[in-house]
Formats: C-alpha cells, structure tokens, sequence
C-alpha cells in the first residue's frame, strides 16, 4: 500500500445501469452501491477469494461441451436456445442431488439428451454424451490476466483463504496445477456458498468482518451471501459466469463495503 494518511477517504458512486455478462445492477435504487477507494486501514485484511472465474477460466470450458452437445442433439423441434433452457432447468435438479463439478454436469447432459431425444439412448450415445464432460478434465489451467502477480503481492500484505465450491478432487486438482497454493494461508472447498458457511468460516478463522472481504465473479454465491454474513466484498464481473450463478448484486448493508473493479489485478490499487 501506497503512503499516505491511513484511511482513503470513500467515494460514493452513483451508477446507471450496467450489464455484466448477465448479470444486472437496477437503476432504481436511488443510491445503488456506496463505492470506497477504499475505506480500508493499514491494517492486514482477510480476504476469501473465489476460484472458478475469478482467478482462471472455468465456465467457458463447460459451454463448450454444451455448444457440442446441443450439436449433437440437433433436436428438430426445439431451437438450440430452447434445448439449453431445458438444459438449465436440469441442471437445477443435479445440483441438489449430485452437488457442483463435472459428476454433475455429466448427470444433466444424459438426462436432458434422455427428456429431448426423439429415439432411445443407447450405450453408443450415452459414451458419446459423456465425452463432451471429458473435454473438460484435467484442462491446463488458463489464469486471468495478472493473477499470479496479483496473488504475490497481496499475499505480502494480507491474509488470503481460497474459498471455492464443487466436488473435493475436482477442485483441490485445478489449485495443485494452477500452482498458486502456496498464497494462501488456507484452502477451504465447501459444498455450497451461503451465508451460513461464511458466517461459520469467519468463525473458524477468528476474521473481524470490518476487516473481511469476499471477492468474486458470482452475485449468488461469493457477493450476496458474504455481504448477508456481514462481511465486506468485492465484485470482479465475468462475461461467461455459469447462468446459475447469476443474480442481482444487493447494495451493501450499513457499515459494509461493496466494490466493483473489472478485473482481479486492479486489487492491487485497493489493497
């Protein structure tokens, strides 16, 4: 951090509408997000930062596979947009029962080729199916631009938890080749993101939430729930954010502090 006096006086932002991939910030809020640059101490902060989309690509790896699979399917009834929304309400349904991650999206591949195919699967088509899940495995690990830096300098400054959702393996195996393990203090790979489980990590690692911030690309897992834990967070919107994952940003409550940058390596002026 830059010198200077300790504290960075806040900025209030007044914003009109902005679109992030799809995700929407309403205009009609008066007031929609009070922006500091920033209202943080020279004091070492926690910051819980998101995997997935946030420090390397993810999704776009997935609507790949669903781009090929839609592609085989070539339904000649529903239009590809309506094959993907029957997709998406499947998807639904596997995550409460198969959780997040490949196993998963596998799951919904079959069963949404089983509800839309005009003829019965067989152990052909389910094999081919599930090769477009296999795509996905294992891929080199493709960072967003300046995170390796980005995770170097403010591991120097600050406390950093990864905080990521999804199967144990699956995830654990993309932070061992990412190789960035070794800027953070901790790794915790929860099966959901909601505001109980940041209320119960808060806990866990003795955080003052004045001094705790949540930063990621999904208003529904890493930016509502954190701020409703009571925590600070940080919003870096992503173009291809799992539409799952998209949700309006909620204002940040009194005392709390919500930032929007648009992109990872622009931390290193906050913090």
């Amino acid at each position: 951090m830059s010198d200077g006096p300790d504290l960075v006086a806040p900025t209030l932002l007044l914003l009109e509408r902005q679109v992030f991939g799809k995700t929407q910030i309403p205009p009609d809020r008066g007031l929609l997000i009070a922006h500091s640059s920033l209202l943080v101490a020279r004091v070492p902060q926690t910051l819980l930062i998101d995997a997935d989309d946030t420090l390397w690509e993810n999704n776009v790896y997935f609507e790949r596979a669903i781009a090929r699979f839609i592609e085989f399917l070539n339904h000649h009834e529903f239009t590809p947009d309506q094959v993907r929304e029957v997709l998406n309400d499947v998807e639904r349904e596997c995550v409460v029962k198969h959780g997040y991650g490949l196993h998963s999206f596998a799951h919904a591949l079959v069963d949404t080729f089983e509800r839309l195919s005009p003829i019965p699967i067989t152990r052909e088509f389910h094999q081919q199916v599930l090769s477009f899940t296999r795509i996905i495995e294992n891929h080199d690990i493709e960072f967003l631009p300046e995170v390796p830096e980005t995770l170097q300098y403010l591991s120097q400054r600050h406390r950093l938890i990864l905080v990521t959702k999804g199967a144990e393996a699956e995830q654990s195996g993309k932070v061992e080749r990412s190789g960035v393990k070794k800027y953070f203090a901790a790794m915790e790979i929860v099966p959901e993101k909601d505001a109980e489980v940041y209320a119960q990590l808060a806990g866990k690692y003795e955080c003052d939430h004045r001094c705790t911030w949540m930063i990621g690309n999904s208003p529904k897992s890493d930016i509502n729930p954190a701020l409703a834990a009571g925590m600070n967070a940080i919003f870096i919107p992503h173009g291809d954010t799992w539409i799952l994952e998209h949700e309006e940003v909620n204002p940040a409550p009194e005392g709390q502090k919500l930032l929007i940058v648009g992109r990872f390596a622009e931390l290193r002026e906050h913090f």
